[in-house]
């Protein structure tokens, strides 16, 4: 159904051609590789393979200069935090952006320019104001196993699912509780979930639009 709203408004509206729709993440990277859209509209949270999975896959290839606008329901701080490191040239908050908004920021980055909500903004002054903000204090490696625990999963299966000794996760964890101020895993797993690591979960529902 939310498909069908965004092929309305590029089609009918902004007079787009919509040269393909997928339902799942490894869909999309293959239609975007076949069409080389100039832009693609791209929800985050995605059957096998989520939205920051495509947008990776995609910066490997040719298509690595694509327009991507993504459009999500998440807008917290590692969710805006991983927009900004794989250099998207928009983001809408469903929870608050309107239709009219929406046109507006399709039609700024097919043009070329960037456009971010003011959620997003806002998400991300703060963070960078904070001293504190895990960006800050954590490693790359030691915020994947933030949000695998976060899951939440056990060190066993963190260490098999990172190929890496349970000891090495264990020491990563005990490096995480010491770095953020946290006193046990059960706070470290509610960290994860308050800002927004555990999106990098593998299941979802959503689409990929490519106009």
């Amino acid at each position: 159904m939310f498909r069908e709203v965004l092929r309305k408004v590029c089609v009918e509206d902004l007079k787009h051609v919509v040269v393909a729709e997928a339902a799942d993440g490894a869909k999309a990277v293959d239609l975007v590789t076949k069409h080389s859209p100039d832009l693609v509209l791209l929800d985050l949270h995605l059957p096998n393979l989520d939205g920051f999975s495509i947008i990776e896959a995609l910066r490997k290839t040719a298509a690595r200069d694509l327009h991507i606008l993504v459009l999500s329901s998440h807008c917290d701080e590692y969710t805006v935090f991983r927009a900004e490191r794989l250099r998207v040239q928009g983001f809408v908050d469903k929870n608050t952006n309107t239709v009219a908004t929406l046109k507006a920021a399709i039609t700024a980055v097919a043009d070329g320019q960037a456009w971010f909500s003011e959620a997003f903004l806002r998400v991300k002054k703060a963070r960078l104001r904070d001293p504190q903000s895990f960006d800050k204090l954590l490693t790359e490696r030691e915020r994947i196993v933030l949000a695998l625990i976060g899951e939440p999963m056990t060190d066993i299966e963190i260490a098999e699912r990172l190929t890496i000794a349970s000891e090495t996760v264990e020491k990563h964890r005990f490096n995480i509780l010491r770095k953020l101020g946290l006193e046990s895993t059960a706070e470290l797993a509610r960290y994860a979930r308050e800002h927004g690591f555990t999106l990098a979960a593998r299941k979802g529902a959503g689409g990929a639009l490519l106009p």
